[in-house]
């Protein structure tokens, strides 16, 4: 899996077109920035930035190889190479996240969650935290996701470290203490409904 040198919104796009893309007929061997933006009603602009971005400018006149454009964003989100992710938390919002299916569109897998609380596992996906090391090593696992209570998050990063995980996506509002190799990205839900919230705000001040 490998996002650099793009945007995160180019990110958030890819699998749009990608899904445009696998619908298009068989005979159809090229095809234009102009027409995809018209179809998934983005800016022709952007649409170029993001496939130059991936594959490349296109041909004038012409525009892109479909076989070619749809196999450079397959391997931009990950095909063929899936990243696996744990984790650790099984409140409602990580069997919330456990249960979504839209991270393979970017070549991640989540199979797993893990808890401390016994009854939260009872379900075959969530297993006790004990088990976390020997499962991470086991399946090369590179992300863990916390949605642990603020307590519990710095000891929790500690033995996701420790296991061999190189990013966290953190849920949990404290700032966590690990090495500078391992990436983190802090998600806090409230800040962003209170963001937008100002957005509405500031659109009926309009």
């Amino acid at each position: 899996m490998e996002y650099s040198g793009f945007s995160k919104a180019t990110v958030g796009r890819l699998p749009l077109y990608l899904q445009y893309l696998r619908r298009l007929p068989v005979g159809i061997r090229t095809v234009s920035a102009a027409a995809i933006a018209r179809e998934l009603d983005l800016g022709e602009v952007q649409v170029r930035k993001d496939f130059c971005a991936v594959c490349g400018k296109g041909k004038p006149r012409i525009g892109y190889e479909t076989a070619v454009l749809i196999a450079s964003i397959e391997r931009a989100l990950g095909s063929g190479s899936t990243c696996e992710a744990v984790i650790v938390g099984a409140g409602r919002l990580g069997t919330a996240l456990l249960g979504f299916g839209g991270f393979s569109e970017y070549g991640i897998t989540i199979l797993r969650a893990f808890d401390s609380a016994p009854n939260k596992c009872s379900s075959p996906k969530v297993l006790p935290v004990e088990n976390l090391p020997e499962y991470c090593a086991l399946h090369q696992v590179e992300i863990g996701i916390l949605t642990v209570p603020p307590g519990a998050a710095q000891q929790t990063a500690e033995l996701l470290v420790r296991s061999g995980v190189r990013a966290i996506w953190c849920f949990a509002p404290v700032k966590l203490r690990v090495g500078p190799d391992i990436a983190v990205h802090y998600e806090n839900l409230a800040l962003s409904l209170a963001h937008l919230h100002q957005r509405v705000k500031a659109l009926s001040e309009h």
